[in-house]
């Protein structure tokens, strides 16, 4: 009982932690955007998609960090773990959409830069760092994989605006305008080059493609060595979030067995798969000469 009762206060500790920079983000990057438009500054308008992002992200993993110790009904039988592919995707798309937007603001200014308003610029970064260090701040007292990868985030936006705030002490002294959409056009190749890296990933996984194929091979090797295994087929390797595995397999045995041999190889099986730590796996034995009822299929 006392196990229960730690374990959820565990849990509502995380997902307010998860909330507040949540909310946090959300808050700031709407003020980012208003603040790039009244400043004149792509450069903000850039960290703000970046912003933007990374409070989709933060929102997904909230969802997800108050889904994931519900019970999986049997509409979704594998639980909700995949909401974080769905959460990747989305926010993929939207940086993509928001980055050809800051390049197609930014790009023409090189040829005819314009000074933003410095005050402005250098207050928003300022803030930008504030903010952003306070979400790391609170995020980093969590210990979940969800909080330290979007602490790493939030870290990013902490360099982020250390970089405005490097350019708008420089443009309160110099008069250089092309900093700016120097600078936005450098955040948004970085914001690409990661979204096309992490969208990559994430369609694989989504195609249910094995997560690693030389894992996969291990699998399939240590299952065949087992000598009452004759040949496995039908084995399907694949991730529900890309840290949750799952195996299915059909075992092809080399000889009748009752019982309790059947009881005794089930328990090897487990043995070899435990290395793995698979969240779900479900294996066929086939007797010899038993006719596969997939075999239609060719999978």
């Amino acid at each position: 009982m006392h196990s229960h009762s730690h374990s959820h206060s565990h849990q509502h500790g995380t997902d307010d932690r998860i909330g507040w920079a949540f909310f946090l983000n959300v808050t700031f990057t709407i003020i980012e955007f208003i603040g790039g438009w009244l400043t004149n500054s792509t450069a903000i308008m850039a960290d703000a998609v970046h912003d933007l992002g990374d409070s989709l992200s933060i929102g997904f993993a909230w969802i997800l960090s108050r889904f994931s110790n519900k019970a999986a009904p049997d509409k979704y039988s594998y639980g909700y773990r995949r909401l974080t592919l769905f959460g990747a995707l989305v926010n993929g798309v939207v940086l993509v959409i928001g980055s050809i937007w800051v390049l197609f603001e930014a790009i023409p200014r090189l040829t005819n830069p314009e000074m933003p308003v410095v005050e402005g610029m250098l207050g928003l970064a300022i803030l930008g760092v504030a903010v952003n260090g306070y979400a790391v701040f609170k995020l980093k007292a969590g210990e979940t994989l969800n909080e330290k990868v979007l602490t790493w985030h939030l870290l990013e936006d902490v360099l982020g605006w250390v970089a405005v705030l490097i350019v708008s002490i420089v443009l309160l002294f110099v008069e250089l305008p092309i900093l700016d959409p120097l600078l936005s056009i450098g955040f948004t190749l970085f914001i690409l080059f990661n979204v096309f890296r992490n969208l990559k990933s994430t369609l694989v996984l989504f195609l249910q493609a094995a997560p690693d194929e030389q894992t996969q091979q291990s699998i399939k090797q240590s299952l065949i060595k087992l000598p009452e295994v004759n040949d496995v087929h039908h084995m399907h390797f694949w991730s529900l979030d890309g840290e949750s595995h799952v195996l299915t397999a059909h075992l092809e045995l080399a000889q009748d067995l009752d019982i309790d041999k059947l009881i005794e190889l089930k328990q090897e099986v487990s043995t070899e798969l435990s290395s793995y730590n698979l969240s779900h796996t479900t294996i066929e034995f086939e007797f010899p000469n038993e006719n596969c009822r997939d075999k239609i299929s060719k999978l």
